[in-house]
């Protein structure tokens, strides 16, 4: 494919609460086996994008140590490759990302040094299957300076936390507001963008010397009566988990066949960093109904229209129902867990009960020795 990619990665958001204290948004688990920005990376793969570089910052650790090998994803190859970018000092610079903008810029060598004509632009916060050649193929039809990848908002859902566009009879989009106070439309920005390389290279040169940060507010809606900016509405399944409800949902989205089906049977695949795991146990008188269960899981309990994530332990007697239990969770003996998120590594002492009351989703961190208990 013509272009390179990038995925801006390094944002935090307080509305996941206790869930970003110690990760990424994008290294989020999701869907039992995966975290968030393997969808992007892997419609990247799929897309036959090659160069690919990846911004990170909040809370790295756990992102870049999935990212440690591309081969995972199909990047190790001569030509092209991915790279992870973190903030550095330098002799010109010593801020963090100010803003997604000015993440650009900090590794804007990475585009000057690239040799494709067009430039991808994701965030790694999205759950999604998407081919960018098609909105490559769309932004050259229209030839736009700006594609901006759009869907529709969901029945109920809260869209005044995304950026919402308005459009002219040809897609041109006319208005852009971000995080709305008053939601006047429906169709949202999933923050996914196609440009020409040389043109984002000049607008974010621009941003930087006017100090204007934020790729957003100070290049789409800024310059939307400028430039021709078209939206792209896409197909399928789209979700963003930057929330506490929206990512609790997301993971409840893949209880539903058609969602299993959309992404784990139909091509192309979504792809992850591949741990050697044994297959879950189920041992006498477990029961489990409408669950993904992952590698690595023992199950001695039920476990009722829930996911759970790998190496988890769940106890005799154990009733876990509508909740997420992270990686490496141990859950002991005669334990109740509903309408929960239960943090990796956590220890859930026997007898223990925790719910999530009033249509709320409680998070659940409790850290202990779990031999010992």
């Amino acid at each position: 494919m013509r272009a390179v990619g990038l995925i801006l990665a390094g944002g935090n958001s307080n509305r996941m609460k206790e869930l970003s204290y110690k990760r990424a948004i994008a290294a989020m688990p999701v869907a039992g086996s995966y975290r968030a920005i393997d969808f992007s990376l892997s419609n990247m793969s799929n897309s036959h994008i090659q160069n690919v570089a990846v911004l990170t910052q909040y809370n790295a650790l756990s992102l870049n140590e999935h990212l440690s090998s591309s081969k995972w994803w199909d990047f190790g190859r001569k030509q092209g490759g991915m790279f992870v970018f973190t903030p550095s000092i330098t002799a010109d610079n010593g801020f963090w990302y100010r803003g997604t903008a000015d993440a650009i810029h900090q590794n804007i060598s990475f585009l000057k040094n690239s040799h494709e004509p067009y430039v991808v632009i994701a965030s790694g916060d999205g759950i999604y299957k998407l081919d960018y050649n098609k909105v490559l193929e769309y932004h050259i039809e229209k030839k736009a300076d700006v594609t901006v990848v759009c869907t529709h908002g969901r029945e109920g859902e809260d869209l005044s936390r995304f950026g919402l566009v308005k459009t002219d009879g040809d897609n041109r989009i006319t208005d852009f507001e971000e995080k709305p106070v008053e939601v006047t439309s429906h169709l949202i920005s999933t923050g996914i963008y196609v440009i020409r390389r040389r043109q984002l290279i000049e607008l974010i040169e621009r941003c930087t010397e006017e100090e204007r940060y934020d790729f957003v507010s100070d290049i789409l809606v800024r310059y939307k009566n400028i430039k021709r900016i078209y939206a792209y509405e896409m197909e399928g399944y789209w979700s963003n988990i930057s929330t506490v409800d929206s990512y609790f949902q997301t993971n409840m989205d893949f209880l539903n066949p058609e969602v299993q089906d959309y992404f784990f049977r139909q091509y192309p695949d979504v792809y992850s960093k591949v741990d050697d795991l044994p297959p879950a146990k189920y041992n006498k008188g477990s029961q489990v109904r409408n669950s993904l269960i992952s590698s690595g899981c023992i199950v001695n309990g039920s476990v009722e229209d829930s996911v759970v994530f790998k190496k988890a332990y769940i106890g005799n007697n154990c009733v876990i129902r509508n909740s997420i239990i992270l990686n490496n969770v141990y859950i002991g003996d005669n334990c109740r867990i509903e309408n929960c998120i239960v943090e990796s590594r956590g220890t859930i002492k026997s007898n223990s009960t925790y719910i999530g009351e009033n249509g709320q989703t409680r998070i659940v961190l409790e850290e202990g020795e779990r031999y010992m208990m």
